[in-house]
């Protein structure tokens, strides 16, 4: 717990973590290190500040980039000294639990879901596609894995068993990433169950050790740091030229990532 030390107006630095978890573009809205580099610094920019807060509804994505926000925001933290509160709102499950473990304790709403400690990797096959309607690919490589895991193709044996240790190998350093943030508050005796990529809502995920109460942003920053404490929100402005295209340009590319967006949500029935 914090000194409750406080006479005068206190401002918590609070960045929010919205979306899936991916590399960003000119057009495309999504949470990686490139997007959020300048506002982590300015999340810390702040000397005077007790702590700062992360609001987080993430359903995951990449695992680099999860793992390259959770580090950078860690590695300010100790250099600055200064403590992380973290605040799930509708889900912080899989890279958005990583993110969500960046702080040194989680708070969440009783309908929050959280965890999915795992590795997914969805695709699709569309060889009997191009049999019906006739449609011969033709692909040359150099290299005969080259062409792994090609949705065009019958799917090989030995493709779906690299892969899973590709997803093994991640999963590892995901539940090791997962045991150092948490330490001693993960409840041992369900360990399996924790690491087994489920997830679950409110209180249960505070018996299982993943989360360390109920409560919302405000709430705990009013006990924490007094009356006179509040949330004072790092944003990114859109320039003039991004808030003109963004409401106006929908190209194919945009379409099939909001598709892919809306499944990764959907897992979690949202």
């Amino acid at each position: 717990m914090f000194k409750r030390l406080f006479s005068k107006n206190i401002n918590i630095p609070t960045l929010r973590l919205s979306g899936v978890i991916g590399q960003a573009g000119f057009m495309r809205s999504g949470l990686s290190i490139s997007s959020l580099n300048k506002l982590i610094d300015k999340l810390f920019a702040d000397k005077k500040a007790p702590a700062i807060a992360l609001i987080i509804n993430s359903p995951g994505g990449s695992p680099t980039q999860s793992s390259l926000i959770a580090k950078k925001i860690i590695d300010l933290a100790k250099k600055k000294n200064k403590k992380v509160l973290s605040f799930v709102e509708d889900v912080a499950a899989s890279g958005g639990y990583w993110l969500a473990c960046a702080g040194d304790e989680i708070y969440i709403d009783s309908n929050s879901i959280v965890g999915s400690i795992g590795v997914i990797s969805p695709g699709f096959g569309f060889v009997d596609l191009l049999k019906k309607i006739g449609v011969e690919r033709r692909v040359y490589t150099s290299g005969k894995s080259k062409s792994f895991l090609d949705p065009f193709k019958e799917e090989k044996k030995e493709d779906i068993e690299r892969l899973k240790k590709i997803q093994e190998q991640i999963h590892d350093n995901f539940i090791d990433y997962v045991k150092k943030r948490r330490g001693s508050k993960i409840n041992d005796s369900k360990i399996d169950e924790i690491f087994s990529g489920l997830f679950w809502v409110g209180q249960k995920a505070i018996d299982l050790g993943l989360a360390d109460g109920l409560g919302s942003v405000n709430e705990i920053i009013e006990m924490k740091f007094g009356k006179k404490a509040k949330a004072k929100i790092i944003d990114q402005k859109k320039s003039f030229l991004q808030r003109r295209l963004s409401s106006s340009l929908i190209d194919s590319d945009e379409i099939l990532q909001k598709i892919e967006e809306k499944f990764i949500w959907s897992r979690y029935g949202l």
